[in-house]
């Protein structure tokens, strides 16, 4: 029989949870609210022992805990979410409400895949880990590690000044870095936020408070958890379809939120009359290139957003790839471009106060047109000012690679897939056309179009919005969602058609429209899901097992 430890300082009690610890004199009465897991409660055969409570959300309880062989403390999440659950047995088993038993039982397994596949998934940089999940008391219990130090919240609240966005950017990396893990595996967190960043004592950030879809969607089942200011407009409503630019949006929030002091405007309020005023208005340290890439993050239409968390690390980083970024976005003026006009005005400025002084020194009744004695490195042999040319739209291989045009530079090519731009095309240039040329051999940096990504439609009929999500997003699929009336032949959130036929070759830019059924479902396909059996693969697309799946959403 295990020893029950002291659930606050580790020690043996000899005589059980009764009245104050012998050793460090806290209490051990089970101050845990009604419902809650006493304090002292020992699961998995007493391999852990439940301390107190500390908080509650639509998916769960979690609980201060001890892991009693390794004399460790850790916290412990319980599925319990309150819409769908009717208290516990006498014996601590939860009990569904009437009518909801179904689908208290397949949101137990969204809660249970989801902290499964934390657990093969952590521990990574930037994520707390998950150390054990496991069922009991027909509900999950899922293990996080716990870690000494503060939530970024409360760093930010002890500091007397904002970040730099260097000092913004190193911080978030780790946490970035996860992100992109979690959208590599499938998963979203949705869930990003400073109250869920900790900041370890002696570690890197690390990114928690993970939640299942339904807790992070407006209008589910379960009593939502969204954070205003960093929830994405997306999230408010479970008519629209979040994705990997869920957790862009959120973490442009955050950086927004480290650099300027405050938190951003939350969506459904900018929905109505868009006030989010840029990082840079609100802090003249903040760059306008830094400025401009938070604003991408930050637009309220998913498809005009920054799509994925490597893009973000990219552009935070680098004002090059920030800059070129915008020269070909929409309505974008870049810091490069303005540099570039700036740089031409101040020329002609320069040649017309020499042509106004040789005029005065000479009196003479025609200007001087004469250039100074030493040509600058941005003439040519005749003098004249020499500009970069423009070569964005024009075809490589033909008009470019071989062209005596462009024997006064050095081009260096890169190439990338373009849904826009035809294979062998210059998509974009640095130095900009129009640039004052500023050496004999100048550098000129290109990129060449590969033409569109091609993949092949998987088979996604059948699948929940999650999953479906998991096999687009893995192949770089474009997609939105609609939702339509059940006829009563397929489960709720089921996938029951896409616009591009499975096995098709298509380009990934293209947007795939989903159509997802809503409603009630048929009778005997609630049936199949309440007898199909919990360790189903969600990969399978048998008419049962996505029956069982559906109901997850």
């Amino acid at each position: 029989m295990p020893q029950n430890l002291c659930p606050h300082c580790l020690r043996v009690l000899p005589g059980g949870f009764h009245g104050t610890c012998p050793h460090c004199d806290r209490s051990l009465e089970n101050k845990n609210p009604e419902g809650a897991l006493p304090l002292g409660t020992q699961l998995v055969g007493g391999k852990y022992t439940v301390g107190s409570y500390i908080s509650a959300d639509g998916d769960g309880l979690t609980y201060r805990a001890v892991l009693n062989e390794e004399k460790r403390f850790v916290l412990i999440k319980e599925y319990f979410p309150v819409t769908l659950c009717n208290g516990r047995s006498p014996e601590g088993a939860l009990m569904p409400k009437e009518g909801r038993e179904v689908l208290f039982k397949t949101s137990r397994m969204d809660f249970k895949d989801l902290y499964d596949d934390l657990h093969e998934l952590t521990p990574a940089t930037g994520l707390s880990t998950i150390l054990d999940v496991w069922e009991e008391n027909n509900t999950v219990y899922a293990v996080e590690e716990t870690e000494k130090g503060m939530t970024l919240t409360h760093y930010l609240t002890l500091r007397s000044r904002t970040l730099t966005p260097a000092e913004a950017r190193t911080l978030l990396q780790p946490v970035m870095e996860g992100v992109a893990l979690l959208h590599t595996s499938g998963l979203i967190h949705r869930g990003i936020c400073p109250d869920n960043i900790l900041l370890p004592i002696d570690g890197a950030a690390r990114l928690t408070g993970y939640g299942t879809l339904a807790l992070r969607t407006g209008e589910s089942e379960l009593k939502t958890q969204l954070y205003p200011g960093y929830a994405a407009p997306e999230q408010y409503s479970a008519a629209e379809f979040s994705g990997r630019y869920t957790d862009v949006y959120a973490l442009g929030a955050v950086c927004y939120k480290m650099v300027t002091g405050q938190t951003p405007v939350a969506a459904p309020q900018r929905k109505v009359r868009d006030s989010l005023e840029s990082a840079h208005s609100l802090e003249a340290g903040v760059p306008t290139w830094f400025s401009q890439v938070l604003g991408c993050a930050l637009r309220l239409d998913p498809a005009r957003r920054m799509q994925t968390v490597p893009e973000l690390m990219s552009a935070l980083t680098d004002p090059n790839v920030a800059n070129a970024m915008f020269e070909r976005g929409e309505n974008q003026i870049s810091t490069r471009k303005i540099m570039a006009v700036s740089l031409v005005v101040i020329a002609v400025l320069t040649i017309l106060l020499v042509w106004s002084f040789a005029r005065r020194r000479d009196d003479a009744p025609t200007p001087v047109t004469t250039p100074p004695p030493a040509v600058s490195q941005n003439s040519d042999d005749s003098g004249e000012i020499q500009t970069v040319p423009n070569l964005v739209g024009k075809n490589y291989a033909d008009e470019v690679k071989d062209s005596d045009l462009y024997t006064g530079y050095r081009i260096v090519l890169t190439e990338q897939n373009s849904s826009d731009v035809a294979a062998g095309v210059i998509i974009s240039q640095d130095p900009l056309a129009g640039t004052l040329k500023t050496e004999s051999n100048q550098i000129l940096q290109i990129v060449v179009s590969k033409g569109p990504n091609l993949v092949e439609m998987p088979d996604i009929i059948g699948y929940t919005q999650a999953n479906a999500c998991k096999k687009l997003d893995a192949l770089d699929i474009q997609y939105k969602m609609t939702i339509v009336e059940n006829d009563g032949t397929m489960a709720a959130g089921c996938v029951a058609d896409t616009d591009v036929k499975v096995g098709t070759r298509f380009n990934a830019g293209k947007v795939v429209v989903i159509v997802s059924i809503a409603g009630e479902r048929d009778d005997s396909l609630v049936a199949s899901a309440a007898a199909a059996p919990e360790s189903e693969s969600t990969e399978s697309t048998q008419e049962t097992e996505s029956a069982s799946e559906s109901a997850s959403e």
